[in-house]
């Protein structure tokens, strides 16, 4: 019975703790496992989580361990889920807080009217553009191409006579937001290598730029509807509501009911997300490792390729962990990509 408990411990993964009968079972595990060291982890027990929410959940949830618990409630952080040295430290505590204003950093938000028979078809009717400063560098109503037949008053605030005079065409507001975007840079070149080009942030982006009829880069976006850390604990990857994370990570309530809400909120709050994520203290280990700031990271097949199977067997769990790579581009590292 000792024998075996040994036998586990040391087949224990140094990530997430789950431990197996043999080492070729915990080689496998790490290979689909994506363990690295831009996952959110316990500032007790230092269990790495897959998300923010997973980690809440650890904290917090209906199964908590108990000592991180413990620690948690008298002395941790409710927005950044961190766990101070006393109790007495959280009144003078602050989150993370992002580096200074890379000053290549874009918010977009738009809001949606109803078209169709059913009002459920989206179009956009006005879009909102803000710098990292929190200030409005382009915002316009957008005049649908095709018949409003439902306006969304009481959440958009939106009437017909907002899309009558002054309202732009969809066309001309995403030739408008290209042009802050692209920055003077090439859009083919732009494509490839980010030159003069911006990051852009959002909630949905990709729902956005279809509304507005235009594409940008992969790589220079930044959706918290779609980063890892900020989606649900389930593996289906599902996202968060921008509602949810601003109250949850950021504190405070955005989307109240009874209030019309202004893309310029949601391209704040967005924005400050995406500020918090970048400034989280994780190990640039991408970048270390000669990984180009948008590359994607090492599949694990190139991290821990078969032909290394009895190599990879005699390492350690921390060995193995330090091979481990995430399979998405963490935000931290666009802090030090200027």
């Amino acid at each position: 019975m000792d024998s075996s408990s040994d036998a586990h411990r040391r087949n224990r993964c140094a990530a997430c703790f789950r431990e197996f009968n043999k080492k070729e079972h915990l080689v496998e595990h790490m290979r689909t496992s994506l363990h690295s060291p831009h996952d959110p982890r316990c500032a007790v027990c230092a269990k790495h989580c897959r998300s923010l929410d997973a980690l809440r959940d650890h904290l917090t949830g209906a199964l908590p361990k108990p000592e991180c618990a413990a620690s948690f409630a008298s002395r941790g952080c409710a927005l950044c889920l961190d766990v101070l040295p006393a109790a007495g430290a959280l009144r003078s505590h602050s989150c993370p807080k992002a580096p200074q204003p890379l000053g290549g950093v874009l918010a977009l938000g738009c809001k949606m009217v109803g078209a169709g028979s059913d009002g459920s078809l989206d179009v956009c009717a006005r879009v909102c553009v803000v710098d990292e400063q929190e200030c409005v560098v382009f915002e316009s109503f957008v005049k649908p191409q095709i018949p409003v037949t439902h306006y969304r008053y009481e959440t958009t605030g939106i009437r017909p006579e907002h899309l009558r005079d002054g309202a732009m065409t969809p066309k001309q507001a995403a030739r408008r937001v290209q042009e802050l975007l692209l920055n003077g840079e090439l859009a083919w070149k732009a494509r490839s290598s980010r030159g003069r080009a911006r990051i852009l942030v959002g909630h949905g982006l990709d729902h956005d730029l279809e509304a507005l009829g235009m594409d940008y880069p992969a790589y220079l976006k930044r959706d918290t509807a779609r980063y890892p850390p900020l989606m649900k604990t389930s593996n289906s990857r599902l996202s968060n509501s921008l509602k949810y994370l601003t109250l949850a990570y950021l504190g405070y309530h955005i989307q109240a009911g009874g209030h019309h809400q202004h893309p310029y909120d949601d391209c704040v709050a967005a924005l400050r997300l995406y500020r918090r994520m970048r400034a989280r203290p994780h190990c640039r280990d991408q970048r270390e490792a000669g990984v180009g700031p948008h590359a994607p990271p090492p599949t694990a097949p190139e991290a821990f390729p078969a032909w290394r199977q009895r190599e990879l067997e005699r390492m350690s769990a921390e060995e193995l962990l330090q091979l481990s790579t995430t399979d998405y581009y963490c935000w931290c590292l666009d802090a030090t990509d200027h």
